[in-house]
């Protein structure tokens, strides 16, 4: 949304594709708590967005915000800038020539009512893209793997990069089983096999690399307010045996002394105005869905379809659980038992989020390689292009056994020496493999570095500065390997954009 309305504004024409039937994303789908990590890093069109959301609410910004509040002031933009969107369509092929996407062909595929994308499109209504410049702004990255460019999925050892926090984690101590909790069948005979929920295998040599992929979830929006509560529905075929590491887990806790369960160690529940939440990940059975996402990232749509709904199933069952079941605490159940999903908010997929999280899929492996050096300020980007800022943040790859216990592997949270330049060569493909595309969102990053580029104040920032620099290359005729770097940047800074930081004098 972003990138169509800078490259609006800036007096080119632009065509946006948006697979889906909303415009926005994550910010428009259920992540109203903003992740920021430093609100002075954020400029430009994406911090317009926070003071326009502020403006709704009586307020200068607004950095917490309902789904719908969201949405409308990315369409009150789109509709000011005319951009054209073709919403329900999604890649199909790529035409490449010499180095350059000449166009690109999309297929209609309607979202069915769960809100997950169509396993298969429609006969008819195919569309043709013919673009000078091309920006993939997507969570999946299709356009560039579509157009041959190097990417990567999964975690890069520790080795690779020099990174000690990348790769298969020795110890994961936050988002973790905090009392032991037996994981087979037969409590106590690992020949009875493995209980739902749980993987195979040891998770790998501590820092090795391998194809894991962060926790997806959905951020959900639930309210109290019984004027405008749904029921939390429980998917169809609902079982609560699926859940007995959840139940085995309130067994153990309820035998430790101080380890009394509360529904905030189960669901991290961030209000929103009107009484509203964002619900998030916490402890270590929560909304994310371990080890089930990893075909995710290269999967082609059916695959894609079959996760997203399993996804959803496996959160509808979570809470459903935590509202219903005796093996949970009495406090507990009763405290879920007052949340329902919000009548106001995601009215044609029955209340529940229209955007899963995909916290990480496909990763450009461009000129520029942004890695923990970057974060840690060991090497600093000159042609910034932003400002990333928020931890570390990978959510577990893994939940596997170790010693007799099951364990979650994967969670890190570190936090940067500060706020650091985000390259605009990791926003371009290698020349030799496209010279018209830019990613602003599947940028060229390791799994450890992207997990604190990855947020959406930085995402905005990026796709109007991707978006700058697809322009200029048309005036200038170049590719955008070779745009004129310091002209760049002074654009840039004179939309707003902010491309260094100083710490403030003490």
């Amino acid at each position: 949304m972003v990138a169509a309305l800078t490259t609006a504004r800036l007096g080119k024409s632009v065509v946006l594709v948006e697979p889906g039937r909303h415009l926005g994303g994550m910010t428009t789908g259920g992540l109203g708590y903003t992740d920021f990590g430093n609100k002075a890093v954020i400029g430009g069109i994406s911090r317009d967005f926070y003071k326009q959301v502020g403006k709704h609410y009586g307020k200068e910004e607004a950095w917490t915000f309902e789904p719908h509040v969201a949405e409308q002031v990315y369409k009150d933009w789109i509709a000011a800038a005319k951009v054209r969107v073709l919403f329900e369509h999604r890649l199909q092929r790529v035409a490449k020539e010499r180095g350059r996407i000449r166009s690109i062909v999309l297929e209609r595929v309607p979202p069915d009512e769960a809100g997950a994308p169509a396993a298969k499109a429609m006969e008819s209504d195919a569309a043709v893209v013919v673009a000078g410049m091309f920006i993939d702004a997507t969570y999946e990255g299709d356009l560039m793997a579509g157009a041959k460019v190097s990417y990567t999925v999964g975690r890069e050892s520790a080795e690779q990069y020099g990174e000690p926090l990348n790769g298969v984690r020795a110890k994961t101590p936050s988002h973790q089983f905090i009392v032991r909790t037996d994981p087979y069948v037969k409590a106590g005979d690992a020949s009875s096999g493995l209980l739902p929920l749980i993987q195979a295998g040891d998770g790998g040599k501590p820092g090795s690399g391998d194809r894991s992929v962060q926790a997806y979830n959905f951020r959900m929006c639930l309210t109290k307010n019984p004027d405008n509560k749904l029921p939390i529905a429980p998917p169809a075929g609902y079982d609560e045996k699926r859940y007995e590491i959840l139940g085995r887990y309130f067994d153990a806790l309820a035998t430790e002394a101080g380890k009394k369960p509360t529904l905030g160690m189960f669901l991290k529940i961030d209000m929103m105005p009107n009484g509203k939440t964002d619900i998030n990940n916490n402890g270590a059975v929560s909304t994310d869905f371990i080890g089930e996402n990893y075909a995710y990232p290269d999967g082609d749509w059916a695959a894609r379809s079959r996760i997203w709904k399993a996804q959803q199933e496996y959160t509808r069952g979570l809470l459903c659980y935590l509202a219903s079941s005796p093996r949970v605490l009495e406090d507990v159940r009763r405290e879920m038992q007052l949340w329902g999903l919000c009548k106001d908010e995601f009215a044609d997929t029955g209340g529940w989020p229209h955007q899963m999280y995909i916290r990480e899929a496909r990763r450009m492996v461009g000129r520029y390689v942004i890695t923990q050096a970057d974060c840690e300020h060991k090497r600093v980007a000159e042609d910034s292009v932003g400002i990333g800022a928020y931890n570390m943040d990978s959510h577990n790859c893994q939940r596997i056994v170790k010693n007799g216990a099951v364990e979650n592997e994967g969670d890190v949270q570190v936090r940067p020496t500060g706020p650091y330049p985000v390259s605009y060569r990791a926003m371009t493909p290698k020349a030799e493999e496209c010279e018209n595309l830019l990613v602003p969102v599947c940028l060229s990053a390791s799994h450890m570095a992207y997990g604190s580029v990855r947020m959406e104040p930085v995402f905005m920032a990026l796709a109007q500065s991707a978006a700058t620099a697809a322009c200029q290359a048309m005036e200038e005729g170049r590719s955008v390997q070779e745009i004129d770097m310091p002209r760049l940047q002074r654009r840039l800074l004179e939309a707003g954009q902010v491309l260094t930081y100083s710490r403030p004098a003490r």
